[in-house]
């Protein structure tokens, strides 16, 4: 699922082409055809993100709110539109008579497209944590949740309630970087340590957007230490633990381990990130 980071270049993207032009929408497929009707003609004034969710804002108070999940995807380009090709839920079309460049978008698979005003849109913010991509995001919020759940810490930084934005790949390699058992309860957490772990976030999610993509291991650091270039994930991308089951972790050698926790595949070194035990339990 796509994180904050991509959700963030994605509003940029759609803010670049279209903010402050009268498009056209359709639905090709069908399925948000009435929807696309009332903003067709109109203008679109911007595009936002928040965490994993994306807003793009038309005159007379309407938001196409979308929600990418696992298999969505919004792909938004210059020139004139082709004819549409599989299962385009909503297109939005610039036809370049402003003269700026033609641009066209296409939205598939997504999870949730639907056409709403700013007060439901406020609704569904108010029930989503901080996103460590807003400046104006307050991590004292997600904090004031976390110290008082026993739930694993590593449940918590995936649950959109408590931080918005935050996903697979992001939860493994801040709690590594940070030297947390992924299963510790929240409670257990320090307020420095998880200040430390947000603002760790907060640079990382931004060096995301910069770069579009996900690297968390800072490259000379490690090879000073450990004297060769570390693992990459599926892409490409340098990281410590995010699906490296099986091998062995590059800054201590002992085998990374993975289980599934709410769903979601977890990734640890159980070296670097010992097991968490309570005072009281000794």
């Amino acid at each position: 699922m796509p994180e904050g980071h991509t959700l963030f270049r994605l509003a940029s993207s759609i803010s670049a082409h279209f903010a402050g032009r009268v498009v056209s929408a359709s639905s090709p497929q069908g399925r948000f055809a009435e929807s696309a009707a009332l903003i067709d003609g109109t203008l679109l004034e911007t595009a936002e993100s928040y965490g994993k969710h994306l807003f793009v804002d038309f005159e007379g108070d309407r938001q196409v709110h979308v929600h990418l999940g696992l298999y969505g995807k919004f792909a938004v380009q210059d020139g004139v539109a082709e004819d549409p090709r599989g299962q385009v839920r909503l297109r939005l079309v610039a036809d370049g008579s402003d003269e700026r460049p033609p641009a066209y978008g296409d939205l598939r698979g997504a999870t949730a497209c639907e056409l709403m005003t700013r007060d439901q849109q406020r609704l569904l913010l108010d029930r989503l944590g901080p996103d460590p991509l807003r400046p104006d995001a307050d991590w004292t919020r997600a904090w004031a949740t976390v110290h008082r759940s026993r739930a694993p810490i590593g449940a918590l930084l995936m649950d959109q309630k408590v931080l918005a934005g935050v996903g697979n790949v992001y939860r493994a390699e801040v709690l590594f970087r940070h030297r947390v058992d992924p299963l510790r309860p929240g409670s257990s957490l320090r307020q420095g340590t998880f200040e430390q772990m947000w603002h760790d976030l907060v640079a990382l999610m931004a060096d995301g957007v910069r770069r579009g993509r996900i690297d968390t291991v800072h490259v000379p650091v490690e090879e000073a230490l450990v004297g060769r270039v570390p693992q990459a994930d599926t892409d490409g991308h340098p990281v410590y633990v995010y699906r490296r089951a099986g091998e062995a972790c590059f800054v201590c050698g002992s085998t990374v381990r993975t289980e599934v926790l709410v769903g979601r595949n977890l990734f640890w070194c159980p070296r670097c990130q010992p097991r968490f035990r309570s005072r009281a339990g000794r």
